[in-house]
């Protein structure tokens, strides 16, 4: 902390913490809020969820230790947290519709346009900067989806919402279509209430919805079931007893946020990155099945699709090719990727092919 920010009066930090928060929604944030670092409850609920192994092969979520529950483990100095939440959902998006269009793939509404890392990154640093005009140099470092950070706990800390029975953070006029960022921060800034009361009540809609029973106890999702997790961070073979139910799913899950009854409250993104991106929330199966691998890397530039990279992106659109209604069309598509190079894509192209047939024959036998 410099000599400037540690002569600040309460009075001045609480200017401060009022600036923060205006200049926040200058730059596009719909909230920020301010915490502490104390994670006490949140590392006990962790070290339940990493022993009963429900982070699968998200072996990040164990590699740091206390890193991800203690903030100046991670950034030493850091006092306090800015947590800033930032609308993604955009206009004109069908959701319940598509996924009832099995022969159009569903990609999680996130990931439709450029990818949220860089786009709030930067303007957290915009804000910092900000920040640094009027106090001077002071210790921070910016986050976003990118390290060891417990994102939902800081801000159900910061009053940006709570912790709905899917596990996602909850704002009652804002749902949960939106992406959360932070700076860490060694500014003793005066920090917000937490958000305190719970709004979910009786209502199990999430847990009655998601398609593979992946959320097994109240604010507990074990990944291993998840689509999200199935379609984006395994890296191998999708089990079998999960495939029917991704349906026309082959890029993360938002079925559990889409029956909540606050997702009616969500406000439209007014950024322009977010926008679709190469029609992703409307093409079908067959096209995107059709991309060569040059064209994968070179319309999901920029896009937090290109994570799990081609071969994984046609095991999940075989698998919703399987899932389609069938016909001679999605049937010669699959036949083309049979000596496909890789064993994995084959292996979800030969499942696919034996699911149309199987539906082919119901048809005859029904006519």
């Amino acid at each position: 902390m410099s000599e400037t920010t540690s002569s600040l009066a309460p009075a001045d930090l609480q200017a401060l913490a009022d600036d923060i928060k205006t200049w926040g929604r200058e730059l596009g944030f719909q909230q920020v809020g301010i915490t502490d670092t104390d994670l006490e409850h949140h590392e006990r609920y962790l070290e339940r969820w990493l022993a009963a192994g429900h982070h699968g092969e998200m072996s990040f979520m164990a590699k740091h230790g206390t890193k991800r529950t203690r903030p100046a483990e991670l950034v030493p100095g850091t006092l306090r947290v800015i947590s800033a939440r930032m609308d993604y959902l955009p206009p004109e998006v069908e959701t319940t519709k598509t996924l009832g269009q099995p022969q159009i793939a569903y990609v999680s509404r996130y990931a439709l346009g450029r990818d949220y890392h860089k786009l709030i990154r930067k303007r957290l640093a915009q804000l910092a900067k900000q920040i640094e005009q009027r106090v001077g140099a002071f210790g921070y470092r910016a986050f976003v989806d990118s390290a060891p950070v417990m994102e939902r706990a800081l801000a159900q800390k910061a009053g940006l919402g709570w912790f709905g029975k899917n596990s996602m953070l909850l704002n009652p006029q804002a749902g949960s279509l939106f992406f959360i960022g932070e700076l860490y921060t060694d500014l003793p800034l005066p920090v917000d209430e937490p958000f305190a009361s719970e709004h979910c009540g009786k209502c199990d809609a999430c847990q009655v919805a998601c398609p593979t029973g992946a959320i097994v106890d109240d604010k507990v999702v074990d990944s291993r079931r998840c689509i999200s997790y199935l379609t984006i961070e395994l890296h191998g073979a999708i089990p079998e007893q999960y495939r029917r139910a991704m349906g026309n799913r082959v890029y993360g899950c938002d079925d559990c946020q889409l029956v909540c009854p606050f997702t009616r409250f969500t406000r439209l993104s007014r950024e322009d990155d977010f926008a679709p991106r190469h029609d992703l929330d409307r093409a079908s199966l067959l096209r995107l099945f059709s991309w060569s691998e040059e064209e994968f890397l070179s319309n999901t530039e920029g896009s937090a699709i290109r994570r799990i990279g081609y071969p994984r992106w046609l095991r999940n659109l075989a698998v919703g090719l399987g899932n389609a209604p069938p016909s001679e069309a999605v049937r010669a598509a699959l036949r083309a990727r049979l000596a496909y190079p890789s064993d994995l894509v084959r292996e979800h192209v030969r499942w696919a092919l034996a699911e149309q047939a199987q539906k082919q024959a119901a048809l005859i036998a029904a006519e």
